[in-house]
């Protein structure tokens, strides 16, 4: 989605949000119902790892990272179980919304708000001027964005200071 003012070069290089520290477990990303069923038809990939649930009367599906941490450090961080020594293992249609939108969040600020909200801990994104992302955002993303999350409520995170409100 951020193609057009992300470098796929840095991203692959960087990784960082396919890993979770334990302090960061509320963004393990959640998998619809269609990433579900495109997961299952990929022989390749371990379909065993999803731990699906049903909200909103919709399928959905997050893993458990839990007995991936070999510390008690909350910094410790534990990769994504579709992380290959390439990258992602997932196709467009098995890859969770989360990872699609990355470093964005559509959140739920306190009074109800929705937003679409930037990560601070992107570095390549923070390599960028601020206007620039929110320009793109506004006119390229923003409608989509809100309209996907609509249609997937479940998908809305509750807003965590420090993420930065664009649209």
């Amino acid at each position: 989605m951020l193609k057009e003012i992300l470098r796929k070069e840095d991203c692959a290089s960087c990784r960082f949000c396919c890993a979770f520290r334990r302090t960061s477990l509320w963004e393990t990303p959640i998998f619809t119902g269609e990433n579900i069923d495109a997961i299952r038809e990929n022989v390749d990939l371990d379909g065993s790892v999803l731990r699906e649930f049903t909200s909103d009367s919709q399928n959905y599906a997050t893993y458990d990272l839990s007995g991936k941490y070999l510390t008690d450090s909350p910094e410790e961080e534990a990769p994504c179980p579709y992380l290959g020594g390439r990258g992602c293992l997932l196709n467009d249609e098995e890859k969770p919304w989360d990872c699609k939108i990355w470093p964005l969040r559509v959140m739920r600020k306190a009074d109800g708000e929705i937003v679409i909200a930037l990560t601070p801990t992107c570095p390549s994104i923070n390599k960028l001027d601020i206007e620039t992302v929110k320009t793109f955002v506004r006119t390229k993303l923003q409608d989509d964005l809100f309209a996907y999350a609509a249609a997937h409520p479940y998908l809305i995170k509750e807003y965590k200071e420090g993420f930065f409100v664009l649209s």
